[in-house]
């Protein structure tokens, strides 16, 4: 499992432009984008849910800086070897 960095921004009726982070573990990077977006959608409530629909959800997802690390470990043992 990869781990991805997935942020969601959309515009709030009260706080205006709302910003979140998640960090989730998938095989790739639609299936992470997916996992995020439940889990995001989970925690609003009816009317953030009714200005994110509204207004549109903007979602920047990438690999995460750890796993963007660890990639390259394994394929440099895997050269000497």
């Amino acid at each position: 499992m990869k781990s991805f960095e997935v942020q969601f921004r959309y515009q709030d009726r009260s706080e205006g432009a709302v910003e979140k982070t998640l960090n989730v573990d998938a095989s790739n990077l639609p299936g992470a984008v997916g996992k995020a977006a439940r889990e995001f959608v989970k925690s609003l409530d009816r009317k953030q849910r009714f200005d994110m629909n509204k207004n549109g959800l903007e979602i920047t997802a990438k690999p995460s800086a750890s796993a963007a690390e660890a990639q390259p470990e394994p394929s440099s043992k895997a050269a000497t070897n």
